[in-house]
C-alpha cells in the first residue's frame, strides 16, 4: 500500500472509517515550531458535518499527539496524530459487504485486497480519513503563514449554483430525494516565491494533482484557465509581464502561477471538481460479488448529500502539505523554522 506522500517532508495516513482510530505521521518537519492546539481543533471543526447539509454522523475529533511535540513545540522527530472513531454504526454496512455501491471504491478495494479489506463505512477509502489530512495540515499551515505563504480554498459552485442560498437549497432537495450533488472548489496559494518546482515529472501542477486526486471523490483539477485555454488565442492567453519594485510580475494570471512546472511568483490558482457522494438512498443497479449476480441496492447508513463544503479544508490542507514539501526540497527543511 502507498499511504505516504512527500519527499523532504512526508505524511503517512493510517486507519479505517470504523476502526478504533485514524491518524497521520508527519516526518521531516523541523524542530522548534509552535503547535497551536486551538487552530488544529478549529480546522477539524471546519471539516465536520454541518447541520442538515451533511451526514448525521457526529465525531468529536478529540485528537491526540503521541510524539514529536514537547512543551508546545515540534522536536524534529516524527509527529504522530491519532483521532478516535466513536460514532460508528457498523451494522448499517452488513448488506454492503457483498453488494457493491455504484461509483464507490467497494468493488475496486475488494479486487485490490482480495476481499480482506475493512468494508465498513468504506474502510480505508472513506472520506473519514481526510480528518487526518486536516490535522496534519493544521500543524504545517501556521509555519507557511509565518513565511508569508497563505493557502485558501473556497466554494466556486455546487450543483451548478454559485450563490450560497441557492446551492444549499440544491443540497437539501437532493437529500430529500435520497440523492447527492457535486461541485467545484477553487484554491489560491499566495506569497510563494518564483523558482519552486521541477521540470517534467515533479512539476508543481503534477505534485499538487497527485496529492489532490488522492482525496476521495475528486475527479478533476485545472490550473489557471484550464480547459478554457482551448478557446483562446495566444495573444489572449499569454500572461504579459512587467517589472514593479524590482520584481517581475504579470498583468494576468491565466497560467495559475506556474510556467514550465515552476512557480513564477504569481499566486497558484487551481480548481478541483468533487463528484456527488456515491452512497445514496435511491435504488440503483449493482452486483452481489458473493453470488456473482445482478441485484439492486438502496444504501443504508449516514452519508452526506454533498461533501463539497466539507472538502474545502481538506483540499486546503493537502495543498499546504505539498507546498511545504516542495519548499523544503528547495531550501531545506529547517527553512520553515527560520522566521524573520
Amino acid at each position: 500500500m502507498k499511504n505516504t506522500i512527500g519527499n523532504s517532508l512526508t505524511v503517512t495516513l493510517f486507519g479505517e472509517s470504523h476502526g478504533a482510530a485514524i491518524g497521520a505521521v508527519i516526518d521531516g518537519f523541523p524542530s522548534g515550531i509552535a503547535v497551536d492546539h486551538e487552530y488544529i481543533a478549529s480546522q477539524l471543526t471546519r471539516r465536520r458535518p454541518k447541520d442538515a447539509l451533511s451526514t448525521p454522523r457526529q465525531e468529536k475529533d478529540e485528537y491526540s499527539i503521541l510524539s514529536g511535540v514537547f512543551e508546545g513545540k515540534t522536536t524534529g522527530t516524527p509527529i504522530c496524530i491519532t483521532i478516535p472513531n466513536d460514532d460508528t454504526h457498523s451494522s448499517d454496512y452488513g448488506e454492503m459487504k457483498y453488494k457493491m455501491r455504484p461509483s464507490h471504491a467497494d468493488y475496486t478495494a475488494n479486487c485490490r485486497y482480495n476481499g480482506f479489506q475493512d468494508y465498513r463505512g468504506g474502510g480505508h477509502f472513506s472520506g473519514r480519513i481526510t480528518a487526518s489530512i486536516v490535522a496534519a495540515g493544521a500543524i504545517i499551515i501556521p509555519a507557511l503563514n509565518k513565511k508569508g505563504i497563505n493557502v485558501n480554498t473556497s466554494i466556486k459552485s455546487i450543483a451548478g449554483e454559485t450563490e450560497k442560498e441557492k446551492y444549499e437549497q440544491k443540497i437539501l432537495c437532493a437529500k430529500a430525494d435520497g440523492d447527492s450533488v457535486g461541485g467545484i472548489l477553487q484554491t489560491v496559494v499566495s506569497g510563494i516565491p518564483a523558482g519552486v518546482g521541477e521540470p517534467w515529472f515533479d512539476t508543481v501542477e503534477g505534485m499538487l494533482s497527485h496529492a489532490v486526486f488522492s482525496i476521495p471523490a475528486v475527479k478533476g483539477i485545472e490550473f489557471g484557465l484550464g480547459f478554457d485555454y482551448a478557446d483562446k488565442k495566444g495573444s489572449e492567453a499569454n500572461d504579459q509581464m512587467y517589472v514593479e519594485g524590482g520584481a517581475v510580475k504579470c498583468y494576468t494570471n491565466n497560467n495559475g502561477g506556474i510556467i514550465g512546472g515552476i512557480t513564477n511568483g504569481m499566486p497558484i490558482v487551481f480548481n478541483t471538481v468533487v463528484k456527488p457522494t456515491p452512497t445514496i438512498g435511491k435504488e440503483q443497479k449493482t452486483v452481489d460479488i458473493n453470488t456473482m449476480s445482478d441485484t439492486t441496492l438502496a444504501a443504508r447508513g449516514r452519508h452526506d448529500p454533498c461533501i463539497v463544503h466539507r472538502a474545502e479544508v481538506v483540499v486546503e490542507s493537502m495543498t499546504a502539505l505539498v507546498i511545504a514539501d516542495m519548499l523544503c526540497s528547495k531550501f531545506g527543511t529547517d527553512w520553515l523554522a527560520k522566521f524573520e
